[in-house]
């Protein structure tokens, strides 16, 4: 006989888990098949029988420690809340995810936690079988109560992300003590199933829902493959592997997780960072400077190849690095003057002066991929559905045409002038003997760009130089990283660098990108300010996509839609990734999809005696 039993969990002081768990015995079920692996488009790539990753040695060997060093600091070990500089790697490293991204793919989970995944075509419901062995660091087991406890806590005080995503659950049930069923009947949206899967799970029994919110430097239990052992605030944070790790064997971790320790080490500098690394007291470092690539590596240990230099092509969209404007300030409200000033950055002059001509350029937000609709003209899908927000879209952005501004080089080309002078005088704006003042107030055209590193600064005082001879007086701003961050996520800035590597599956976190409801939400990352109803709609039929060739309409339409709002004045993409290691360290032959992955790395046997 089916005997089903309502459960009220309660969590914390006065925290009543907002769903019911049901357990039962001997209950039938109509479903859907049971599966490994779930993929956003198409089939998984690996078969049910994979014994590992392909970008992942099986054989490497287990020890030693890798030193990370990172520019920044922070003031938190809890990565899922708004409040503090986190450590991100504790995701991942420490807490574990109901299944595990396949990176030699665009968007594919396989299974870790949860063992199997079910959802119908339409993707109405997904539920999630955990693996009876999953075991939290301090040994209880991981069980439906503690996914559905997750949920509810992230829903309710994580990250905007999160409230945001997992608010389109319509409920959730534990089916029984290891079977999590979520309803997603409201949702319409294919890629909820995935976006859960990726959910971080933490223990209901070890988790202060009163406190959760607030920043600490105590590390959380997790069902992963290392602990926290040391912390010092502000300058580094050592993770221990677990002996008794879980998941150690899973074909998802094999040649996974290789390090005894990792230890994640703070710099506030980029040349002191470099600095320590050239005296190796870390490990790997990831370069994003051009001239530093180019000039900086020639001391005695990258000529005697104990360092050694990895350039990486990845399938990914290219990480691309912007000027963003606020669209929240008066000064850049009117779609002019952010054409007029994106007219006025000479990258030709940078690049050639700064980056050694390393460096490309593309409006597009998903540039170098299929996804980005640079150079290409709309198709008959992507005109349909840009039909409706056709006043949104710029003629030459539809037919392909359009082309970033392209100057002589000498810092001084008066034709890109002349065209921007002509923008700003459309929308009010006249020239005052050297000052640019608006017609009707002659007040000035002024903005700060605030900046946290050097490199950002050089940009930008280059650009400062640009903007004066078209009379426009803009300040530079050099904080630290904790100010830059804090400012960043309240929107108090007129003008930031930023950058958002994509994927080759964007989904949900495009509308915390760029939805106009992110837009007044202090901490997502639509830092510009966009609200268009065409980029709302547009996100929402990328998310609706069901085949491959829908869904790269709609992500290419899209782009036509942020390129057309002239956001973002953009500065360089970066083809390639730069990596420096010091050969110590280790690494797979084969690459993954998306570039480099510390945790496959390994330390040479012969290096762990000398630690």
């Amino acid at each position: 006989m089916s005997a089903f039993r309502r459960i009220r969990v309660a969590a914390g002081s006065g925290f009543a888990l907002a769903c019911s768990i049901f357990l039962a015995a001997g209950a039938s079920r109509v479903s859907a098949a049971e599966s490994y692996a779930i993929a956003m488009h198409g089939n998984p790539a690996l078969p049910a029988d994979f014994t590992h990753m392909p970008y992942a040695n099986p054989d490497a060997p287990k020890g030693g420690r890798l030193v990370w060093g990172l520019s920044g600091t922070f003031d938190s070990l809890n990565p899922l809340i708004v409040k503090g500089l986190a450590l991100q790697q504790i995701r991942g490293f420490v807490v574990e995810s109901l299944m595990a991204r396949g990176y030699d793919e665009p968007f594919t989970l396989y299974g870790l936690l949860a063992k199997s995944v079910e959802t119908d075509d339409a993707r109405s419901y997904v539920t999630f079988r955990l693996d009876p062995k999953a075991r939290f660091s301090d040994g209880q087991p991981v069980k439906a109560e503690d996914v559905l406890f997750s949920w509810v806590l992230l829903r309710d005080h994580g990250r905007p992300n999160h409230r945001q995503y997992y608010a389109k659950v319509t409920k959730a049930d534990a089916l029984d003590p290891l079977t999590v069923r979520f309803d997603l009947s409201a949702a319409n949206d294919r890629e909820l199933p995935l976006i859960l899967g990726l959910m971080p799970i933490l223990p209901r029994h070890a988790t202060d829902v009163a406190t959760f919110e607030e920043t600490t430097m105590t590390g959380p239990i997790g069902s992963g493959p290392y602990r926290v052992t040391a912390v010092k605030p502000g300058a580094s944070v050592t993770l221990t592997r677990n002996p008794d790790y879980w998941g150690r064997d899973l074909p998802v971790n094999r040649g996974l997780w290789n390090f005894d320790e990792v230890r994640l080490d703070f710099y506030r500098e980029a040349n002191s960072q470099f600095e320590a690394f050239k005296r190796g007291l870390y490990d790997f470092r990831v370069e994003t400077e051009p001239l530093r690539w180019h000039e900086g590596y020639d001391f005695p240990a990258a000529r005697n190849g104990e360092v050694i230099r990895d350039t990486i092509k990845t399938g990914m969209p290219q990480p691309s690095e912007f000027l963003v404007f606020n669209t929240r300030r008066a000064a850049f409200s009117d779609i002019r003057v952010r054409q007029a000033l994106t007219l006025l950055f000479d990258f030709e002059w940078i690049n050639r002066n700064y980056f050694f001509g390393l460096y490309t350029r593309s409006p597009s937000y998903f540039a170098g991929s299929e996804l980005s609709a640079h150079g290409r003209p709309a198709d008959d899908r992507e005109r349909e559905l840009l039909k409706p927000f056709a006043s949104h879209i710029e003629p030459d952005i539809l037919d392909g045409s359009y082309r970033l501004p392209v100057s002589d080089g000498s810092g001084r080309d008066r034709t890109t002038l002349r065209r921007a002078l002509s923008l700003l005088s459309g929308a009010g704006y006249d020239l005052d003997g050297t000052v640019l003042r608006q017609r009707a107030t002659k007040a000035p055209l002024s903005f700060e760009i605030l900046v946290t590193t050097r490199d950002d600064e050089r940009i930008a005082l280059a650009f400062q130089r640009d903007l004066k001879r078209a009379g426009i007086e803009a300040s530079v701003r050099v904080v630290d990283p904790v100010q830059f961050d804090q400012r960043r996520l309240a929107f108090d800035f007129d003008m930031i660098p930023s950058r958002w590597d994509q994927s080759l599956s964007p989904g949900n976190e495009q509308s915390f990108y760029w939805g106009s409801e992110a837009a007044g939400v202090q901490g997502t990352r639509n830092y510009m300010g966009a609200k268009d109803p065409a980029i709302d709609a547009l996100i929402a039929a990328m998310l609706e996509a069901r085949q491959h060739t829908a869904f790269v309409s709609a992500v290419r339409s899209l782009d036509r839609a942020l390129m057309s709002g002239f956001y973002a004045i953009p500065l360089f993409n970066a083809a390639e990734q730069w990596i420096a290691r010091w050969n110590r360290v280790e690494r797979p032959a084969a690459t993954a999809l998306t570039g480099y992955l510390p945790e496959t790395w390994w330390r040479k046997p012969d290096a762990q005696s000398k630690q």
